[in-house]
């Protein structure tokens, strides 16, 4: 283990992102609402703590081994929750606990989207645009992280990527084609995140909304500058161009940068994930349509489209928006939408959930295993792509499905002892963990109702969500630390 190695990376990992305190400081002098000094202290702070960490190891040069990416992952996440609670510590706009503090700034970074903040038209505008620019980063982050570290470290199955997307490595050590590889993610990221907010412009939104729900929407977050979210422009173009970027963002980014780089458009029904992820979506879109128009919650096929669209694009992608109120839809609709949430979107996307990938081979391992009750001594290797996955892949997607459900069961008794109602506990946990936003009962429209220590579960379960389990699971166990 090269601690020091670890240390000088996550110093400096801290100082960059310190950097982005600085625009809501541009921001608020932009709109003048006299909020520039919880960033600028904020700024000070997180500079000072990567100097810290980073000066004693400055001059160490060694390259990072499997342990060393897990613990320089795990711990730059944990850190990034408490370095971006800062501003939102320092303001007295709204006055947050350090509880609520903590758990909106890591939301944000998980691209979440639950919130303990209400009034949210009344707030500085440099507070809206920080809050959708840390799930903007999240998104980013999760996508190199996806697309080039977790294969490497053999996350739960994401070992599957490696023969398929640009990543930077095909052995176990780290090298600088990371580098190589998150900037031409960067890249892609950024000018899908500019289209977006021209759509959003264009269907009447106004530049400072525009930016900023695009941020929201290619990161999958859901964070808003209003209560009602999307709602509030009560636009039917805005919805359309959020369901498309919603969907875009729960896309494999390795496909999208493939495109990008071959412009050709067959990448996309080449791969195997994609085509699950757009049939999954169009029959959940077609399925709740279909229930809400049957039922006479709206009057006509188009209306029942439109809200029906946005809210399962939204929780089938985690982004979490919506623009009716879901949870009192008739029959099984409230449910069905979070149950969506645990399957999200691709592997190597923004999007939450266990990811489509992981459904696909679980299902192709239990139709083999049906087989093989009636060809017992027969060989039937589960296929991805016409090709064998290794017993290991398939034993980590398993595991990784076993230990989902087990910590899901596990935090939503810990909320119920609490005093959370069943109802509220299980959908709050289910956003948590499948890093969804919305749920039902008293998390419908937000979290501010919960007790603090079940808001501190719900803050480990977006962290363990969005980190894939594995990169905080392995920390404790002894294995991990033995030489």
């Amino acid at each position: 283990m090269h601690f020091a190695m670890v240390l000088r990376l996550l110093g400096l990992m801290v100082m960059g992102f310190s950097v982005t305190m600085l625009p809501p400081i541009l921001v608020s002098a932009l709109y003048q609402d006299e909020h520039a000094t919880p960033f600028a202290l904020s700024f000070a702070i997180v500079l000072a703590a990567g100097v810290i960490l980073w000066w004693p190891a400055r001059r160490v040069e060694r390259d990072l081994r499997r342990r060393d990416g897990f613990l320089l992952v795990a711990l730059f996440w944990l850190v990034l929750g408490l370095a971006g609670s800062a501003p939102l510590l320092l303001t007295d706009r709204p006055a947050l606990s350090y509880t609520d503090a903590v758990f909106e700034a890591v939301s944000g970074f998980t691209t979440t989207g639950a919130t303990v903040l209400i009034g949210l038209e009344s707030l500085p505008k440099s507070l809206l645009w920080y809050r959708q620019q840390i799930e903007w980063i999240g998104g980013i982050g999760i996508i190199v992280l996806a697309i080039a570290l977790f294969p490497v470290l053999g996350i739960g199955g994401m070992q599957i990527h490696k023969a398929e997307t640009p990543g930077p490595v095909k052995e176990e050590k780290l090298t600088p084609r990371m580098t190589q590889t998150a900037k031409s993610l960067w890249l892609v990221y950024a000018l899908l995140t500019g289209a977006c907010a021209f759509a959003y412009w264009v269907a009447g939104m106004d530049i400072f909304d525009a930016i900023g729900h695009a941020f929201a929407t290619v990161s999958t977050g859901g964070f808003s500058n209003y209560d009602a979210k999307l709602a509030h422009f009560n636009s039917a173009s805005v919805d359309a161009v959020a369901v498309l970027f919603m969907f875009l963002g729960g896309a494999n980014f390795a496909t999208h940068f493939l495109f990008w780089r071959t412009r050709d458009w067959r990448t996309y029904p080449a791969d195997p994930q994609f085509r699950t992820y757009l049939a999954l979506t169009l029959a959940l879109v077609a399925g709740v349509t279909g229930y809400l128009y049957a039922s006479g919650t709206y009057p006509s096929l188009p209306l029942a489209l439109r809200f029906g669209a946005l809210q399962a694009v939204s929780m089938q992608t985690t982004t979490g928006f919506v623009t009716a109120p879901f949870a009192t839809w008739p029959g099984a609709l409230p449910a069905l939408l979070m149950l969506v949430t645990f399957v999200g979107g691709c592997a190597g996307s923004t999007a939450g959930g266990m990811k489509v990938i992981r459904w696909q081979l679980v299902v192709k391992q239990a139709s083999e295993e049906l087989k093989r009750l009636v060809h017992p001594t027969a060989v039937l290797p589960v296929k991805f792509a016409n090709r064998a996955v290794p017993g290991q892949v398939m034993a980590a997607v398993t595991g990784f499905f076993a230990i989902y459900l087990v910590l899901f069961g596990i935090m939503m008794v810990l909320l119920m002892a609490t005093g959370v109602d069943q109802v509220s506990a299980w959908s709050a946990v289910a956003s948590s963990l499948n890093n969804a936003g919305p749920g039902l009962g008293a998390v419908a429209h937000d979290f501010r109702t919960l007790p603090e220590t079940a808001k501190w579960v719900c803050i480990l379960a977006m962290l363990l969500g969005r980190l894939e389990l594995f990169t905080l699971i392995v920390l404790v166990t002894p294995t991990f630390w033995r030489r």
